[in-house]
């Protein structure tokens, strides 16, 4: 399908230290049989899908300006998770939620959230995330959902100005929205209290804890209220996650939403390389075919990343990277830019294959194979989302 490669001039390919591009062994993955890199896309309308029982206008005890707001967003009926968690927050349950980004479990939890908030002012909600970028996307949820009720944020993430987080927390947000290590921060700095807040979200917790952060979560447990609300999401439960969810929530409510893997709506396909002085060509080839309009190619490493920003600009794309090393300003820029399609092509780490949410993402090329088949599943999920079809490309 992808096999018509023309010679392009390349800065990789002839200077002697940038023709070592890619010299790093192959990944735990491995390339043993390529052929789990290539699928055809399951046909839409075959996908299963849960039965939805509710509207929002049926949950009525969400108050007047919070179901405004929710109509005035032009949404009326609930996704699975939504349908089937929003109603026992309200009540005041301790939830657990099984659902996998992309079902709008963000939504589950922050209406629900609005809505005592708004009843109750001297409520206050904790949600604790893993990476920045999906706390900025969680914040700017809530924005919507909190248009003209005074219900006010702060969020508090590594890689910004933590003077101005500390003048944000000490005006008494409603609503804080962190990640574990600056969380930490502040606490030890004694400016956040964590038994001044009655509500309380762990999501994502499977890749928290893939990432080393179960012992802030252990931390962040101890240090809560003995009466609180918890609501707890992950993808899945593994041992150390049912460690956590035991002593972090009372009777629960678990609720699962079976979704079918993000590879269902994608094709996935591969690129044979066999002259790696050539693959940068190889990948030039294949961003100037027709229909490549939006595309996320991930590398493995940050140098990697910088390497290959560097080749495509020189080549004349237009194109923007994240990875740990970029400041958050500059990574919340670049996201903006390709979000709204000033720039056509997003480079990036693993940083941006867990909770990224960005609409009409064309395809995915790993231009480096991922560690795990996992890091691959999350990888591809960018593209084929809200039931489009997406396209995968792995370089082998």
């Amino acid at each position: 399908m992808f096999n018509s490669y023309r010679k392009h001039s390349s800065r990789f390919s002839n200077h002697p230290s940038r023709g070592r591009f890619n010299k790093r062994g192959p990944s735990k993955l491995g390339v043993n049989d390529p052929s789990i890199f290539v699928k055809k896309a399951v046909p839409a309308e075959i996908i299963s899908t849960q039965i939805v029982h509710n509207s929002f206008e049926d949950f009525t005890d969400l108050v007047g300006p919070l179901k405004k707001l929710i109509e005035g967003k032009g949404y009326t009926i609930p996704t699975p998770i939504q349908d089937q968690t929003i109603q026992p927050i309200l009540d005041g349950r301790d939830v657990v939620g099984l659902a996998s980004t992309g079902t709008g479990k963000t939504a589950a939890f922050l209406i629900p959230i609005v809505n005592r908030i708004f009843r109750f002012r001297d409520k206050k909600a904790l949600v604790v995330v893993p990476t920045r970028e999906l706390a900025h996307q969680i914040r700017d949820e809530l924005f919507a959902l909190t248009e003209s009720l005074k219900i006010y944020s702060a969020l508090v993430i590594g890689g910004a100005n933590i003077n101005r987080q500390i003048r944000d927390i000490q005006r008494n947000p409603h609503i804080v929205i962190g990640t574990p290590g600056r969380l930490k921060d502040l606490i030890e700095q004694k400016v956040l209290f964590l038994e001044d807040f009655s509500i309380f979200v762990l999501d994502e917790v499977d890749l928290m804890v893939d990432i080393g952060f179960i012992q802030y979560i252990k931390l962040f447990v101890s240090l809560l209220p003995a009466r609180r609300q918890s609501l707890f999401f992950s993808a899945t439960i593994s041992p150390k996650i049912n460690e956590i969810v035991q002593g972090f929530v009372k009777n629960p409510v678990t609720v699962s939403i079976a979704k079918p893997a993000p590879s269902q709506n994608v094709d996935q396909d591969i690129i044979k390389v066999t002259d790696k002085t050539k693959k940068i060509d190889q990948l030039h080839d294949l961003l100037i075919q027709k229909g490549f309009n939006k595309v996320l190619i991930f590398g493995r490493t940050k140098h990697d990343v910088d390497n290959l920003n560097n080749e495509l600009i020189y080549r004349g794309f237009n194109v923007g990277a994240i990875h740990g090393n970029k400041s958050q300003g500059h990574r919340q820029r670049v996201l903006e830019s390709f979000k709204s399609s000033q720039i056509q092509i997003l480079l990036a780490t693993d940083v941006a294959s867990r909770g990224l949410d960005i609409d009409n993402v064309s395809h995915v090329i790993n231009y480096d194979i991922p560690e795990t088949f996992d890091d691959y599943i999350h990888r591809i999920g960018r593209t084929g989302r809200a039931n489009k079809k997406g396209t995968a490309i792995t370089f082998v």
